[in-house]
């Protein structure tokens, strides 16, 4: 199968890359669904506060229409009256105004959530490009709209048609009731249309807001190039992170090698292992491992040992011990501490012979490492794991 070309977008779209469109101000939107909601909001509020909000209305165009003589001869008492039937309609309109309003601002949290970005403000000049608006014009979604707007027409158009036909008749009879249970039927007919072509309404709403989140998540897929430049823009270049941590290793190495010749002893494999121990004395705490190393590490270690006149004592079992459960500047552990109390017993003694005073001490020969310890040992438990498959054992 033929390599996915990369520059395919095929890839969803990083946090990073949602984020910068964010804060671009390009944030998936329905404005369908944002219209349904408002005219739902404002449907159900007439269909539930409308017989409260009629009578308050009619008693304010009732008093509006009664004029006494002083109001029709002193502008200033009408203008008064005016201004107080206005407040009036308003003080009655608020509750309704006040529930369309909070639905109007809790709508984009249904798709995109609230944004405010100062670079939407910004001039894009480049939206004055003719060329470009041409291009808009004829694309995908602009072709998508035109099909919602057929759609709305023919939905709304035949819902509309349905709700004339079931009010056909009682539209017609309107004319034989007296005024005011007219003007109620009336008012009742029109809430039941508005509500019946807002849920028609609704079907658009419920396919748009789907097909904006499709269309807001494919506009900024990405390729796998550009998943690869970012990631090397937010992490680093791997081959520079990888060299900066060579450079480190390094750095560590020669501080390691410079602590040997202050140790009190070096304890090897004979070949494979070395691990340089260094006990401050009359000071608290175990003896510390200064440096510690395999193969060519450990041959460096041996070198510098036997040139600065560090004793070297060979101590398989130890030093494996020594190298798989001690870091570099940590304490030894616990379970080692007679074993290497040994080791610096012999240490001690070999300092005071060369100084003239004693004789010379035997090398101990069998320390006491514990087996689950010893790498090589078949009961060896690593620090964290299972036990060590006898299989795959290291030679020493």
């Amino acid at each position: 199968m033929a390599d996915e070309s990369d520059a395919e977008k095929t890839e969803p779209a990083s946090a990073k890359r949602l984020e910068q469109a964010r804060e671009e101000g390009d944030v998936p939107r329905s404005r369908e669904v944002a219209t349904f909601t408002v005219l739902m909001a404002a449907g159900a509020g007439l269909w539930v506060s409308g017989d409260s909000l009629i009578r308050q209305l009619q008693t304010v165009l009732i008093s509006g229409l009664k004029l006494d003589q002083e109001q029709i001869f002193d502008a200033d008492v009408l203008f008064h009256r005016i201004a107080v039937d206005v407040v009036q309609v308003l003080i009655t309109c608020l509750p309704l105004g006040l529930a369309v309003m909070v639905v109007a601002l809790a709508s984009p949290m249904l798709i995109g959530g609230w944004l405010f970005s100062a670079k939407a403000f910004t001039p894009n000049f480049g939206k004055l490009n003719p060329i470009s608006g041409i291009s808009n014009m004829i694309s995908t979604n602009a072709l998508v709209e035109l099909v919602k707007a057929i759609m709305k027409t023919i939905v709304v158009g035949f819902v509309a048609w349905l709700v004339v036909l079931k009010y056909k008749d009682a539209v017609i009879g309107l004319s034989l009731e007296p005024l005011k249970l007219g003007i109620g039927h009336t008012l009742n007919m029109l809430a039941s249309s508005f509500m019946f072509i807002v849920g028609a309404l609704g079907l658009i709403a419920a396919i748009d807001g789907p097909y904006q989140m499709w269309h807001y998540a494919n506009k900024l897929k990405m390729t796998r190039q550009e998943l690869i430049q970012e990631s090397k823009e937010s992490d680093g270049n791997p081959q520079i992170k990888g060299k900066i941590r060579q450079l480190q290793r390094e750095m560590a190495k020669r501080r390691m090698m410079a602590d040997v010749p202050t140790a009190d002893v070096v304890v090897t494999n004979p070949t494979h292992y070395a691990v340089a121990l260094k006990y401050a004395d009359g000071q608290r705490g175990a003896p510390k491992v200064v440096a510690k190393g395999v193969d060519e590490v450990a041959a460096k270690i041996r070198e510098l040992a036997k040139e600065h006149k560090v004793p070297i004592l060979e101590a398989p079992a130890l030093a494996r011990a020594l190298h798989n459960h001690a870091e570099i500047g940590d304490e030894i552990p616990e379970r080692l501490y007679a074993a290497v109390a040994e080791v610096l017993a012999y240490v001690f003694q070999l300092r005071m012979f060369n100084k003239g005073r004693g004789k010379h001490p035997d090398k101990p020969k069998k320390l006491d490492v514990p087996p689950e310890m010893d790498p090589q040992d078949p009961a060896f438990v690593p620090k964290h794991g299972k036990p060590k498959d006898l299989n795959n054992g290291a030679s020493a």
